[in-house]
């Protein structure tokens, strides 16, 4: 989960793939996103965003 504006997803993203590493997994294909809030109403600090990365072992 990011919280935060979308700009700053990437070092989110960092941390799911150097935890997915530790598992001895490795990532397979693009994230995906899902959005829980709007843009054009919220606060962007407070936007949470779910990161999905499908895996594969090895």
């Amino acid at each position: 989960m990011h919280i935060g504006p979308y700009a700053e997803e990437r070092p989110t993203i960092e941390r799911l793939h150097a935890f997915i590493a530790a598992q001895g997994l490795r990532p397979r294909g693009a994230h995906h996103e899902i959005y829980l809030g709007d843009p054009r109403r919220g606060d962007p600090s407070k936007l949470k965003t779910v990161l999905r990365q499908p895996v594969s072992e090895g």
